[in-house]
C-alpha cells in the first residue's frame, strides 16, 4: 500500500491532479500493512470514487487524463483488465485507459510467479499496458525503505512525463574509463 500513498503524495508535489479509486482488498491490506486510515489515504487525492461508481468521470474515454497508475496491482486485478470484463471502476477505468491509448502502468505486486500470471502480463503488454512491478534500485544505495519505494514510485511517473525528484538518476558507472 505504501506505492499507492507515494504516488499520491508525488502527484501533489508536482501538481498533477489525482483520482483515487481503493478496492476493498486494498483497504484491508492498507489495515495490514500501514497505520494509515482510509481518511489518511483518501485525504491525499484530488477526487476519491466509490469502487462500484461505474458511472464516474473516468469510465468515459471523452473525460482526459494522461493514463492510470494500480499501485500495487494485485493478481486479480491484473487478469480482470486482461480479458477486458471489468467488474468494478477500478478496472473499468484502466480498460478505459487502454482502449484510448494512454499509459496504464501496473505496479504488479505478487511474486512467485506461474505462467498464467506471465500469460496474463504478456497479453496486457501487447493491449499497451506496461508492467511495471515496483523493484529495488540497488545502484541508488538506498538507505531506508521509504527510499526504495520512491524510487519504485518515480520511476513509474516517469512513464508519464514526469521528473519527481525524489527519483536518484543513474549518473553512469563511477571511476571507469572510457
Amino acid at each position: 500500500m505504501a506505492y499507492g500513498v507515494r504516488v499520491l503524495d508525488a502527484l501533489k508535489e508536482l501538481g498533477v491532479e489525482s483520482h483515487l479509486v481503493i478496492s476493498r482488498a486494498a483497504l484491508l491490506t492498507l489495515s495490514q500493512e500501514t497505520d494509515l486510515t482510509p481518511d489518511d489515504v483518501t485525504g491525499r487525492a484530488d477526487v476519491v470514487h466509490r469502487i462500484n461508481d461505474v458511472g464516474a468521470t473516468i469510465a468515459s474515454g471523452s473525460f482526459r487524463t494522461m493514463g492510470m497508475i494500480i499501485a500495487p496491482c494485485s493478481v486479480r486485478t491484473m487478469s480482470e483488465i486482461a480479458t477486458g470484463v471489468t467488474s468494478t471502476l477500478l478496472t473499468r477505468a484502466a480498460d478505459v485507459v487502454l482502449k484510448e491509448r494512454r499509459t496504464l502502468v501496473l505496479m504488479v505486486r505478487e511474486t512467485p510467479l506461474h505462467l498464467g500470471h506471465l500469460r496474463t502480463m504478456t497479453a496486457l503488454a501487447e493491449m499497451g499496458a506496461i508492467i511495471a512491478p515496483p523493484l529495488p534500485a540497488m545502484y541508488a544505495r538506498p538507505e531506508s525503505v521509504d527510499q526504495i519505494i520512491d524510487q519504485s514510485v518515480g520511476r513509474a511517473l516517469d512513464l508519464f512525463g514526469l521528473d519527481w525528484a525524489a527519483v536518484r538518476r543513474w549518473n553512469g558507472l563511477q571511476g571507469t574509463e572510457a
